[in-house]
């Protein structure tokens, strides 16, 4: 069976998932890139570094945003979303974008080859400065759909 899932559905979705695809363009440039994020209250949180994906943000800040949960063919979730980049320049919004991406990722179980490194708290001992970039993307819109074949590989099982 196919449909559309419903406003808490999407939030669920977005809210489980821990990587999804975010869709920028500019200057006659589109580019589509895995993230690693959090969802909380109607924003997208993510960190990145410098380079193409927030050169192209920078410049127009309307994206698009896709997460999905698929088990097989016949039995998968997808929501799209559409917002607006912000990057997060104040020391109290980097903070706070911290302790949400860490509160969402650091319950995944690591593996052996997971290394915590200079990169990953993102937090300067010495200084407590906040490295890399910080951004959010406010969700104006979004759309669900899902395909549920009541299969053992069901999503609803």
């Amino acid at each position: 069976m196919f449909g559309k899932l419903d406003s808490r559905q999407m939030e669920e979705l977005l809210g489980r998932q821990l990587v999804g695809r975010l869709g920028c363009h500019a200057n006659g440039t589109t580019y589509v890139v895995p993230i690693s994020y959090a969802y909380k209250d109607g924003y997208i949180y993510c960190h990145t570094a410098e380079g193409l994906k927030i050169s192209i943000l920078r410049q127009e800040p309307r994206v698009c945003f896709q997460v999905d949960n698929t088990k097989d063919f016949s039995n998968w979730q997808s929501v799209i979303c559409w917002g607006e980049f912000e990057e997060l320049k104040d020391h109290a919004e980097k903070w706070n974008a911290l302790s949400i991406l860490n509160a969402r990722q650091f319950p995944m179980v690591p593996t052996e080859k997971m290394q915590i490194n200079t990169e990953w708290p993102f937090v300067d001992p010495d200084t407590e400065d906040i490295q890399g970039i910080f951004f959010r993307i406010r969700v104006d819109d979004m759309t669900g759909r899902y395909e549920d074949s009541g299969s053992s590989g069901s999503l609803t099982n």
